[in-house]
């Protein structure tokens, strides 16, 4: 086999992504909303709380505003954060990632999101997804196993099938997609860009970086380190 043919047969058949931390920078925005990064980040743990501990579907929308008011923020916050969506900027890389991973895997998003603001910020991107699952779609939040079970589903590969997972990379930005991914078998990048405590009992990722620069490195050689 060619270097060229060796190089090309390593890279994951599919690569799935976190997109609200990983691929965009969605914590400038909730801290803009929130009037600074202090309340921002106060509202954005609550809100990962409620998530991450809700497994069938709520409202994103209703989850976010629950948790604008517990931690003592306006009404305004909330509606300031989604009048600004689509301002939500890409981590420097993201595109760039994208792009070279175009050529050779599926792509795809697994978002802890609304339907209608899950595929809006994907389009932000500017590639074209082969599959977008939001967690509304879903019937479940992240780390329930069932939307990445139905991104890989939708992608035609075997969610059941150790052998066929193996072949799947996922990109996270939170460590909580850790306790999902790992239950599935899907081998982990976490982008830590905020440098987030890996929560307690979470598996480690494969890899861990602060920036998205290592991430086209790892998967072009994803299939020689299985």
């Amino acid at each position: 086999m060619s270097d060229t043919a060796a190089s090309r047969d390593a890279w994951p058949r599919a690569v799935l992504f976190d997109l609200l931390t990983a691929l965009l920078d969605s914590w400038t925005v909730w801290n803009r909303a929130a009037g600074s990064e202090t309340a921002g980040r106060t509202w954005r743990a609550e809100y990962l709380r409620r998530t991450y501990g809700c497994g069938a579907y709520v409202s994103y929308e209703q989850l976010v505003r629950e948790a604008a008011e517990h931690v003592g923020l306006p009404a305004s916050a909330p509606q300031a954060l989604e009048a600004e969506w689509l301002t939500l900027p890409a981590w420097d890389g993201a595109r760039e990632l994208l792009q070279a991973l175009r050529p050779h895997c599926k792509l795809a998003v697994v978002t802890n999101c609304s339907k209608a603001l899950g595929h809006q910020a994907a389009s932000l991107l500017g590639v074209e997804w082969d599959v977008v699952v939001t967690s509304e779609e879903a019937g479940f939040y992240k780390p329930d196993p069932r939307p990445y079970r139905m991104a890989l589903d939708r992608l035609g590969i075997s969610s059941t099938k150790a052998a066929e997972v193996a072949e799947v990379a996922f990109v996270a930005g939170s460590g909580y997609d850790l306790f999902g991914t790992s239950a599935l078998g899907l081998r982990t990048f976490w982008h830590n860009r905020v440098g987030l405590a890996r929560p307690e009992g979470a598996p480690a990722p494969d890899c861990e970086a602060p920036t998205l620069a290592p991430a086209l490195d790892w998967l072009r050689h994803f299939r020689t380190h299985a």
